[in-house]
C-alpha cells in the first residue's frame, strides 16, 4: 500500500497539468449532467415492512386518486375574544373563503367548519381544510398564491387566520451553516500552517470535491431517486472529510520538507504514509455510511450511498489533485515564518534547527553541516545531538507535554474521562424517540400558530389523529363490520372521539379518524396506539374485518420503533467490519477494541447531551429551540454512523504515526509521545475543523437541523478531544507492548498493507543523503 502511493503521489506531481486537468474535466462533465437533468423527487417517506406503511398502501389501492399522502392545508380560523366564529359577519367571512378556495387550481375539496366537527365547542374556534390532487411538492405557486390570496382577505376582516399543513409550510430559515463552518475551518488552518497557501489547498480541494458530489447527485437523482437531503448530508460531510483529509497530506508533506526532502520526494513519502491512513480512514467512513443500508429504510439508504460516494471523491481528491497542486507550488505551503527564518540562519552559517533528519543520515547530514560551515567542532555538535534528541522542539509542542503527563497519570486521566463521559451519557437513559411536528417550531411560523390554537380550542390529541383503515372485503357484512370496529376503538380509554367512516365505491373499504385525548408527542398517546392493536384480535374474530393503524402520529411511533430495533444490528455489522478493517491496519487486537469502546462512550455522551438539550429543555433556549419533545427517530442511528465513520479517521490518523514509531524500534511509551508529537496538533485541528462545520448548521431555523448539527458537533468533541486525546494514551501507556500484541497464527492470516511505511523506510536508507548545499538552496526559497 505504501509503495504504490508513494508512487502514486509521484507520478501526480510529475504529470500535474494532465491531473488538475482530469479533475477540471470531471467537475465539467458532472456539472453539465446536473444543468441537463430533471428535477429531483421529494423526500420518500416509504418505511417498508411497518404497519402505518402498509395501511397507506391499503388506502391507495382501496380509494384510487386519493393519494393517502396528498397534499392538504388546514386553515384555522379564531374570532377575537368574547366573540364566537358562528357571529354572522365572521361566518360570512369564512364562507367566501371556502367559496373562494374551492376554485383554486389543483384544489379538490374542501371542507366546510360548519357541516362537521370543524367548530370548537366554545364556537370561538373552527378549521377548514383544503385537499389537493397532487402531493406536496407537485403544488404550483399559482395554487399556493391563490390560497394565501384568500387567507389575507380573512385576516382583514379581523379574525385570527393560521395554516397548518403540508401544502403551505414554510421552510425553515437556512441558517449560515456552510458559510460560517468554511469560514472557521480557515482560521484553524491559517493557525495550524502559519500559510494562508497552506490554510487555502485544503479548503480549496474540499470544495472541489464537494462540487464534484453535488453535481453528480444532482445528475443522478431522478433516476436513482435521490432527494435533496441526500445533497445536504454529502454537502456536510465532503466539507469536513474533504478538509480533513487534505489537511493531513499537507501536514506530513511539509514534515518531509523541514526533513530536507526536496518536493518530489516529500510528496511520494507524504503519500506513502499520511495517505494510507488517509485510504483507511476513508474506508471506515464509507463502511460506516454505505452500513446504513442494513436499516431498511429507503431515504437512508440513499442518503448514506451518497454520502460513502462523496466521500470516496474526497479521498481520490487527497491522493491525486493534492500531490499535482503541491507541485505547482512546492514552497508556497511552507510556513512563512519558516522559510524566512531559515533564510536569515542560513546566511549565518546553515543553522537550521527544526530540521530532524534520524538515524544515522542524520549525524552524517551534521557532519556535513559543521564541516562545510565552520560551526563548534564535530564531536560536540554530534553528542549534543544524541543526548538531546528533540528536546528543545518536545518541550515547546502541548502535544508531547500533554502526553507525556498522561503516560505519568495514566489511571487518574482513564478514571476522569470514564466517569466524566458516563455522567454526561446518563441522560440518555430518558431518551424519547419521536418525529417532531409543528409543535417543534417557532412560534413565528403559522404552523406552529395553528397547532397551538387547535390544541387550545379542540384538545391536544386533534393534531394528532390516528386513521383507522378497516378491510372488511372478507366480512359478511362489511358495513355492520365498520361499524363495529368504529364501536370498539371509541370505546377504548384515551380516545376522545371517532369520525363517521369513508367508503370506498365498493363499500368493503372505510377509513375512519380516531383522536386522542393527549398530544401526538406523549407516551399515552404512544400507549394509546398499543393499546388499540393489541385488542385487534378479539375485534377481528367478531367482525371477520382486519383494520390498520396509521396516519402521522401512528407513523412516526411506528419509525422510531423501526429505528430502535435496527440499530443494534446496525452496530454490529458496522463495528465489526470496522474491527476488521483496523486488525489489518494496526495489526493488533487491542487497539481495535479499544476504538470501538471509545466509540460507544463518546457517542453515549452525545445522546446525553441531545436528550438534555432537546428533550429536556436545559440550555434549549440558548440554541433558538422554542419547544422540546422527542428526539428525531433517525438521529440515533443517523448519529450513530457518521460519527464513527469520523472517529474512526482520528483514530488511524492518531495511532497511526503511534504505530509507525513502535515498528521503527521505539519504546511502547516513547511511541505514544512521537504519535502525538506529529499528529496531536493535526487531529485537534481537524476535530475543529469538524466541530465547526457540524455548529454552523446548528444556525438553521429548523429545530430538526439544529439537533443534527448539536449531535455530530458534541460527538466529535467528546471523541476527537475527549476519547483520543486522553482515553487512547492513557489506556496504551497502561497496556504497555501488549497493545500490540497479535497471535502468531493471525499474524499470519492477516494481509500486509505497510501503513507505517516501512518499504520507504528502507528505501530512503539507500539513498543519498541530503546535503548542507540543497538544504541551503530550500532554506533561501
Amino acid at each position: 500500500m505504501a509503495t504504490f502511493l508513494y508512487q502514486l503521489g509521484q507520478r501526480a506531481f510529475r504529470r500535474r497539468r494532465w491531473v488538475a486537468l482530469l479533475w477540471v474535466a470531471v467537475l465539467a462533465v458532472v456539472g453539465i449532467g446536473a444543468l441537463s437533468a430533471a428535477e429531483a423527487p421529494d423526500d420518500s417517506s416509504s418505511m417498508p415492512g411497518i404497519e402505518s406503511q402498509k395501511a397507506f398502501d391499503l388506502i391507495n389501492e382501496q380509494f384510487p386518486g386519493s393519494e393517502a399522502n396528498g397534499a392538504s392545508a388546514r386553515i384555522v380560523f379564531v374570532a377575537p375574544d368574547g366573540q364566537k366564529i358562528t357571529a354572522a359577519g365572521h361566518r360570512s367571512a369564512v364562507d367566501r373563503f371556502l367559496t373562494e378556495a374551492a376554485g383554486g387550481p389543483q384544489v379538490a375539496d374542501v371542507s366546510s367548519p360548519f357541516d362537521g366537527p370543524g367548530l370548537s365547542k366554545d364556537k370561538t374556534t373552527a378549521y377548514a381544510t383544503v385537499t389537493y390532487k397532487t402531493k406536496d411538492d407537485e403544488v404550483t405557486d399559482a395554487s399556493k398564491k391563490e390560497l394565501e390570496g384568500a387567507v389575507e382577505e380573512v385576516r382583514d376582516t379581523g379574525l385570527t387566520v393560521e395554516v397548518g399543513g403540508s401544502a403551505l409550510a414554510t421552510e425553515a430559515p437556512a441558517g449560515m451553516g456552510e458559510i460560517v463552518g468554511v469560514l472557521v475551518a480557515a482560521i484553524v488552518l491559517l493557525i495550524t500552517f502559519g500559510s494562508l497557501a497552506a490554510a487555502g489547498l485544503p479548503l480549496i480541494t474540499a470544495v472541489i470535491g464537494v462540487s464534484i458530489s453535488l453535481a453528480g447527485i444532482t445528475a443522478l437523482a431522478n433516476a436513482f431517486g435521490l432527494s435533496s437531503t441526500s445533497g445536504e448530508l454529502a454537502m456536510m460531510l465532503g466539507l469536513a472529510v474533504g478538509i480533513d483529509y487534505s489537511l493531513f497530506v499537507v501536514s506530513r508533506y511539509r514534515e518531509e520538507r523541514a526533513k530536507g526532502r526536496d518536493p518530489q520526494e516529500a510528496v511520494g513519502l507524504a503519500l506513502g504514509t499520511a495517505g494510507s491512513a488517509v485510504v483507511f480512514a476513508g474506508l471506515t467512513v464509507v463502511i460506516a455510511l454505505a452500513g446504513l443500508s442494513v436499516v431498511g429504510v429507503p431515504m437512508l439508504t440513499k442518503m448514506g450511498l451518497s454520502a460513502a460516494g462523496t466521500v470516496v471523491v474526497g479521498v481520490l481528491i487527497a491522493l491525486t489533485l493534492v500531490p499535482a497542486l503541491l507541485g505547482f507550488w512546492p514552497n508556497a505551503v511552507l510556513a512563512r515564518r519558516t522559510r524566512w527564518g531559515r533564510a536569515r540562519k542560513s546566511e549565518r552559517g546553515l543553522r537550521i534547527p527544526r530540521i530532524r533528519i534520524h538515524r544515522r543520515r542524520g549525524r552524517q547530514l551534521g557532519r556535513s553541516q559543521e564541516a562545510g560551515e565552520g560551526h563548534a567542532p564535530r564531536e560536540n555538535r554530534e553528542n549534543r545531538e544524541n543526548r538531546e534528541p528533540r528536546k528543545r522542539e518536545e518541550a515547546g509542542s502541548w502535544s508531547v507535554r500533554w502526553a507525556s503527563f498522561v503516560l505519568r497519570r495514566p489511571v487518574a486521566v482513564l478514571l476522569v474521562t470514564v466517569v466524566g463521559l458516563g455522567a454526561l451519557a446518563v441522560p440518555a437513559l430518558e431518551l424519547r424517540l419521536g418525529m417532531p411536528g409543528d409543535e417543534a417550531k417557532p412560534t413565528s411560523t403559522t404552523e406552529r400558530r395553528a397547532y397551538d390554537a387547535l390544541a387550545a380550542g379542540f384538545g391536544p390529541g386533534f393534531n394528532g389523529p390516528l386513521t383507522i383503515v378497516v378491510d372488511a372485503r372478507d366480512a359478511d357484512d362489511p358495513k355492520a363490520a365498520v361499524e363495529t370496529v368504529a364501536e370498539r376503538i371509541g370505546a377504548t380509554k384515551g380516545v376522545v372521539s371517532v369520525s363517521p367512516p369513508q367508503f370506498n365505491e365498493a363499500k368493503d373499504t372505510a377509513v375512519l379518524s380516531a383522536t386522542p385525548s393527549t398530544a401526538p408527542t406523549s407516551e399515552q398517546t404512544k400507549n394509546l396506539v398499543h393499546t388499540i392493536r393489541d385488542e385487534r384480535p378479539a375485534t377481528e374474530t367478531e367482525t371477520g374485518a382486519t383494520f390498520e393503524v396509521t396516519g402521522t402520529t401512528a407513523l412516526n411511533i411506528d419509525v422510531a420503533k423501526k429505528m430502535q430495533d435496527a440499530l443494534i444490528p446496525y452496530l454490529v455489522v458496522v463495528v465489526g467490519l470496522a474491527f476488521l478493517l483496523l486488525l489489518v491496519v494496526f495489526r493488533s487486537v487491542l487497539v481495535p477494541l479499544k476504538a470501538a469502546l471509545g466509540f460507544l462512550l463518546s457517542v453515549l455522551a452525545s445522546f446525553g447531551a441531545v436528550v438534555t438539550v432537546f428533550q429536556n429543555g436545559h440550555g434549549a433556549s440558548l440554541l433558538g429551540v422554542d419547544q422540546t419533545g422527542p428526539i428525531m427517530s433517525l438521529m440515533p442511528i443517523f448519529l450513530v454512523g457518521i460519527v464513527f465513520g469520523l472517529a474512526m479517521d482520528y483514530q488511524v490518523f492518531l495511532v497511526s504515526r503511534m504505530r509507525e514509531a513502535y515498528v521503527h524500534g521505539e519504546g511502547a511509551g516513547q511511541a505514544v509521545v512521537s504519535g502525538f508529537r506529529h499528529s496531536g496538533r493535526i487531529v485537534v485541528a481537524a476535530a475543529l475543523i469538524m466541530m465547526a462545520v457540524f455548529s454552523g448548521f446548528m444556525t438553521a431555523g429548523d429545530s430538526m437541523v439544529k439537533m443534527v448539527g448539536f449531535g455530530l458537533a458534541t460527538a466529535v468533541l467528546f471523541d476527537a478531544i475527549v476519547v483520543r486525546m486522553a482515553l487512547v494514551p492513557a489506556v496504551l501507556a497502561l497496556l504497555g507492548k501488549r497493545a500490540w500484541w497479535l497471535p502468531g497464527w493471525l499474524d499470519r492470516l492477516l494481509p500486509r498493507v505497510d501503513i507505517e511505511g516501512e518499504a520507504l523506510n528502507r528505501r530512503a536508507a539507500e539513498l543519498p543523503a541530503p546535503t548542507g548545499e540543497s538544504l541551503q538552496d530550500m532554506a533561501r526559497v
